[in-house]
């Protein structure tokens, strides 16, 4: 009876589940994209194929296929899947994972896979935990990861792990799973007359951002929100495939991976003096919702480590930028940095300031506390007067700056750190 019960509950939550997760495929020939990760020829394709599956990181955006192939893997393994998320699942509930894993392989010998979605949400202890029963092969771990999980997961847990990193679904990609949905009439829209050209298919797929489930959702929420014709049709327009999408935020995570590959864009393209994409890598961020300070600050320091020299002025913009922003904020700040990226992406470049403070920064370290020349210290008093503190020091102005004397450490002398 209880299972009976338990059917009928799986039956209702199916039928009212989204497009996205009905859609999900069971097979492996039906899973589209990730053919760098899955397709023929390639390690885990032949790994599973050997029934010989380590455990491992999916690391990719949302939407890519992380949990549907980690199902599949269980499905075509047949191992027992249990799926648990890092954001409300603990350590107890992983204990009794591995208890339940344990009386698998007694009984019936039969493998688990443990998904651990978002598992950067963990924290140490928590990955901890796992580290013994992914080594002894209690469990086959799954993690499922959109951070960089060399910063997100602890070096001991991926060493035990292989790393597989998924990639955005192309273009193509999302209108083909979009056309599935749309004739798919057990799973998908099929059953509906819904009418929407490829140029429209074609703006939903680059508007999800290759995210698949972001795809879907739309199209269901647009086909559900547009009410049929006469004849039963639902045309679906731009304006409701725009309204569907809800894109009010993009891909950026202010403490994570993306934070750190925008700014390092923004700053390689003002080094290669385009300032359409500088201006392009800067908007990301701001639109996003970065601090504006945080950009005001990188590019207070690439006016001095990427022109520097080569025009004084650059410093004093990007000083003016910084202080203009303080005060004003968002909005009304975008536009003043975005001044001063365009004024920094135009400046004449020179490193000469950087590589020669690296070098000076290297000598610090190798040769340590050599001692001020006896001629360039202070004398404030007699008994340094009398051990003979600034003797022999030459003042240049008596000598119309043109005096010859050693202003280094006799270690280093005549050593030359600038271009001139």
């Amino acid at each position: 009876m209880d299972d009976l019960f338990k059917l009928k509950l799986e039956e209702k939550l199916y039928s009212s589940a989204p497009l996205a997760e009905k859609m999900r495929p069971k097979k492996l020939e039906d899973f589209i994209g990730q053919t760098q990760v899955i397709g023929q020829g390639k390690l885990l394709r032949k790994l599973v194929d050997q029934d010989e599956i380590p455990s491992m990181i999916f690391w990719g955006p949302p939407g890519t296929g992380k949990t549907t192939l980690a199902r599949i893997i269980a499905k075509i393994t047949k191992s027992s899947f249990v799926s648990l998320s890092a954001v409300g699942a603990g350590v107890k509930e992983v204990r009794e994972i591995i208890e339940q894993a344990v009386d698998r392989r007694k009984f019936n010998s039969q493998r688990t896979i443990l998904f651990l979605d978002e598992i950067h949400r963990w924290n140490k202890s928590q990955q901890d935990a796992l580290l013994p029963h992914v080594e002894n092969g209690v469990v086959v771990l799954i993690g499922a990861t959109t951070e960089n999980p060399s910063f997100e997961v602890n070096a001991a847990l991926i060493s035990r792990c292989r790393v597989f990193v998924f990639g955005q679904l192309t273009e193509d990609e999302i209108v083909k799973i979009l056309r599935q949905a749309l004739m798919d009439k057990d799973r998908g829209l099929g059953d509906k007359k819904i009418k929407i050209d490829d140029d429209l298919l074609k703006y939903l797929a680059v508007m999800s951002s290759g995210d698949a489930r972001v795809a879907l959702n739309a199209l269901e929420f647009a086909a559900k929100a547009t009410k049929p014709n006469k004849s039963g049709i639902i045309s679906l327009t731009k304006d409701i495939i725009k309204e569907s999408l809800q894109k009010s935020t993009l891909l950026y995570d202010k403490g994570g991976e993306e934070h750190y590959n925008i700014i390092s864009a923004l700053h390689k393209s003002l080094r290669g003096s385009n300032a359409d994409a500088a201006l392009y890598w800067l908007a990301r961020m701001i639109e996003a919702g970065e601090d504006p300070l945080y950009v005001a600050r990188r590019l207070v320091r690439f006016a001095s480590e990427d022109i520097g020299l080569a025009n004084s002025q650059a410093l004093t913009q990007a000083v003016a930028g910084y202080q203009a922003c303080s005060f004003i904020g968002l909005p009304e700040c975008n536009v003043i940095l975005a001044q001063v990226v365009v004024y920094l992406a135009k400046c004449k470049k020179s490193n000469e300031l950087y590589t020669a403070y690296q070098a000076v920064q290297k000598d610090v370290k190798e040769t340590y506390d050599l001692p001020v020349p006896i001629h360039l210290r202070n004398a404030p008093t007699k008994l340094m007067k009398n051990l003979g503190y600034g003797k022999n020091y030459k003042y240049s102005p008596d000598f119309d700056y043109s005096e010859d004397q050693e202003y280094l450490p006799p270690e280093l002398k005549g050593k030359k750190y600038l271009n001139n």
